[in-house]
């Protein structure tokens, strides 16, 4: 499963430059696919959907920091435990219940977003 960061959120900052898919983004911050993954240009994504990787997509929090769902891998591949868990002063990095995925699924994104 992913990572949602809770509205408990004190916008400190700690978990962003943690996370090694730069999957976690400011409040209001738009992001992209290609920021510290291998992506860039059009991309085609397993499950057949397409994008350019380095156009900027619309954030999904305006007040608080906000994890990208499809791009959190849980640090599989990288840590033993998801370090914005393990960096927030306030455990507002929760696992998000509306995104539940199998180890295998998070290693497979790992490879995908890095390989």
């Amino acid at each position: 499963m992913a990572i949602t960061i809770t509205d408990d959120c004190i916008n400190c900052g700690a978990c962003e430059p943690e996370c090694p898919n730069s999957a976690i983004y400011e409040g209001a911050a738009d992001w992209r696919w290609q920021d510290k993954t291998k992506l860039s240009g059009k991309v085609i994504f397993p499950d057949g959907t397409e994008t350019n990787a380095e156009a900027y997509q619309q954030a999904y929090a305006d007040d608080i920091y906000y994890i990208v769902p499809g791009k959190c891998t849980e640090c599989k591949g990288f840590h033993d435990e998801p370090q914005c868990k393990t960096v927030c002063p306030v455990d507002c990095c929760v696992d998000d219940p509306e995104h539940r995925e199998s180890d295998e699924t998070l290693f497979k994104r790992q490879e995908f977003l890095h390989h």
